[in-house]
């Protein structure tokens, strides 16, 4: 089955991304996915190839959340504080193939907030 033009250039941009930044264990990748419906987030070490904390609108608590600007400042906010709690004070960040602007940036923001450091 072929992709679709838009598709296979979002595509090549994830790609294009995942070929410069890895997670390890000191410094996890922040890999954030934005849906039509919902918003995921998780911390992975790549080297091990282990997600470490996995944070989604499909949660319970967060089950009202939309994937638009707030929501993306609520989960970000929320997410931040789970990875502090688990000890890590810098990590990557990964856009997943989106644009640096809107809910990603959004969701940063949120991140940066939460004194994480990328």
């Amino acid at each position: 089955m072929k992709l679709s033009k838009k598709k296979e250039l979002v595509q090549k941009r994830r790609w294009r991304i995942r070929k410069k930044i890895s997670g390890t264990s000191d410094r996890p990748r922040i890999a954030v996915r934005f849906t039509n419906k919902n918003i995921h987030a998780q911390c992975i070490d790549d080297i091990k190839g282990h997600t470490l904390i996995a944070l989604s609108t499909t949660h319970a608590d967060h089950k009202g959340v939309l994937p638009n600007m707030d929501g993306s400042k609520i989960l970000g906010t929320a997410f931040g504080e789970q990875i502090k709690n688990k000890g890590f004070n810098s990590i990557v960040f990964d856009r997943s193939g989106r644009k640096y602007h809107g809910c990603v940036k959004a969701f940063a923001d949120a991140l940066r907030e939460q004194g994480l450091k990328f």
